[in-house]
């Protein structure tokens, strides 16, 4: 079947498995291309593995430190007629890889929030890989089922205190704009909490804690996005940032919980990049797009795995990690530079509809998106038929 990009809003709704192999191979090449520190992980599980970030530390443990890898994620396969998810598709691009280096892989698919899922995990370790040295945290949910209670919860994109009306760019018309999002009641703050918050993290650690799978040393971390006075608003002084601020309530819990082990215990804040979560929050899709323009003039744009690549060599098997004020690993250091925020600012009170690629690199906002799904990749054949029924053979 030929496959075309269907994207509606902020989502796409089809994927394309060349484009999204061609991404890996991407990945994979350029963090061939670091070198890594000798003290790295060996056995890595990673919590929400398919796209993004989770996906960029499950290539960086295999093809940077040589590590066994165990994915977790939640994603569609195609069929004859219908794609998959771009997820699947990434992580059959990854193990065709990693069984080529001679690598383990495998990859459990399912609700990671359930009970069921973390004793499948368990029990593979156990019977695979022995002890886990590294846990990658790095779920984007917009709902999540309680295990204990049944109780669905739904997170929500909300000011807190005020509501909110600020510029925003519009991806469907593609025009600039005005966002205006009313403020979250306390349930909506608590149950984003629920959804993105730190009580699913510290319940994997626990859960794998009791069942005597982790390593002595272990190291854990969540990834968190912070940013500066432009994305406050809808991010920091927000839901999400509530939820944000319970990945640290979360940390402080976990490493009381595994002392014995000698655990660490991390949140480590990121760019601001483009994910699927990340094009759904009112105002990122003009700011991503101004900073691109800002960090490509000074060269020092990086994508998500620049980030990671950087994150591992630099911070989590660095000889000196760099903290922020609040004590995460302060990867992005580089966006948050007064020079860089204020040159953004320039830019986000200045542009028009008019203005947009002239002063914003929205095009490479847009390819990065298109290319999530695996689309716009020049040297992939987009006319061509494609085999969408694609297996994963080590699926647990």
């Amino acid at each position: 079947m030929v496959i075309k990009p269907k994207v509606r809003g902020f989502i796409c709704t089809n994927a394309h498995p060349v484009g999204c192999a061609e991404s890996v191979n991407r990945q994979i090449s350029y963090v061939k291309q670091n070198e890594f520190a000798q003290n790295g992980p060996k056995n890595v599980l990673v919590i929400g593995a398919s796209t993004g970030y989770g996906l960029a530390s499950r290539i960086v443990s295999t093809f940077g430190h040589g590590a066994n890898t165990l994915g977790i994620f939640f994603e569609k396969p195609g069929t004859e007629k219908k794609t998959g998810s771009a997820g699947w598709y990434n992580t059959v691009a990854f193990e065709k890889a990693a069984e080529e280096a001679g690598i383990y892989s495998k990859h459990i698919n399912g609700d990671a929030f359930s009970t069921e899922i973390k004793q499948k995990t368990i029990e593979t370790i156990k019977a695979d890989m022995g002890k886990i040295d590294l846990v990658i945290y790095s779920l984007a949910s917009p709902r999540r089922t309680d295990p204990v209670t049944g109780e669905v919860y739904s997170s929500t994109l909300k000011p807190i205190g005020n509501s909110v009306t600020t510029k925003n760019l519009n991806t469907s018309k593609r025009v600039i704009d005005e966002v205006s999002v009313e403020a979250a009641n306390q349930d909506e703050i608590d149950n984003t909490v629920k959804v993105m918050g730190g009580e699913d993290w510290e319940l994997w650690i626990n859960a794998l804690k009791d069942a005597d799978v982790l390593a002595n040393d272990f190291k854990t971390t969540a990834y968190t996005y912070i940013g500066k006075k432009l994305t406050w608003p809808i991010y920091g002084h927000a839901t999400i940032g509530k939820a944000k601020e319970d990945l640290d309530r979360a940390v402080t819990a976990i490493k009381q919980a595994t002392t014995n082990l000698n655990g660490s215990a991390y949140v480590s804040s990121l760019n601001a990049v483009v994910t699927q979560a990340s094009s759904a929050i009112p105002i990122m899709p003009l700011y991503i797009s101004a900073l691109f323009k800002v960090m490509k003039q000074d060269g020092t744009y990086e994508g998500v795995i620049e980030q990671i690549t950087a994150l591992f060599k630099e911070n989590l098997f660095g000889d000196t990690p760099r903290f922020d004020d609040g004590g995460h690993l302060f990867q992005n250091y580089k966006e948050l530079e007064d020079d860089v925020q204020s040159r953004v600012q320039a830019v986000w009170d200045t542009v028009d509809t008019d203005t947009i690629d002239e002063l914003t690199d929205y095009k490479g906002y847009h390819q990065e998106f298109l290319r999530l799904f695996g689309f716009d990749y020049d040297n992939v054949d987009y006319d061509a038929d494609v085999n969408l029924d694609l297996e994963l053979k080590n699926l647990v």
